[in-house]
């Protein structure tokens, strides 16, 4: 039960969060009373870290937002939109080719659960070069990811992978 509260879903991997996709989320925030950051599993992709890992990191990249709560989900995005009434799916598009493929999730959601609409967010500008796949592969050569990652987010990746190795 939503009690006239408004309910968006900002749905992503995260493998890890970047600030593309906590800028996304946080202008949700501005529009909506319930924003769930709903870290998801895509069969299609392999990912670096694990779900809860995933978790841990956007928790952390979001600590103090109020109205955003991040939880993990299995399963298909309509039914979780379903399951949390909510009103709106808002997704990040940096490109032509992200916005194709957002557009063609958004028809296929909308047909099973039109009460959400889907939301496309155009990514500034300074923050389309961004994304999860740059962020993995300087970690795995090393580098810093500090202008990609919020500080507390950085602090949770370095922790998993120093419980790693």
């Amino acid at each position: 039960m939503k009690n006239n509260k408004t309910v968006a879903i900002v749905p992503g991997s995260f493998d890890p969060i970047t600030n593309g996709h906590i800028n996304i989320a946080m202008r949700a925030a501005k529009e909506f009373d319930i924003v769930y950051l709903a870290v998801m599993v895509n069969d299609a992709k392999k990912y670096t870290f694990s779900i809860e890992e995933r978790k841990l990191i956007a928790k952390a990249a979001l600590d103090g937002i109020e109205n955003i709560e991040v939880i993990c989900s299995t399963g298909m995005l309509w039914r979780l939109a379903e399951e949390l009434s909510a009103d709106a799916i808002v997704k990040g598009y940096r490109n032509q080719t992200d916005y194709d493929y957002e557009m063609n999730m958004a028809n296929y959601n909308s047909e099973h659960y039109p009460n959400a609409r889907t939301i496309l967010l155009k990514s500034d500008a300074s923050l389309c070069d961004i994304s999860s796949t740059l962020v993995r592969e300087k970690i795995l050569n090393g580098e810093d990811i500090s202008n990609y990652v919020p500080p507390k987010a950085v602090k949770v990746i370095k922790d998993i992978l120093r419980d790693f190795t």
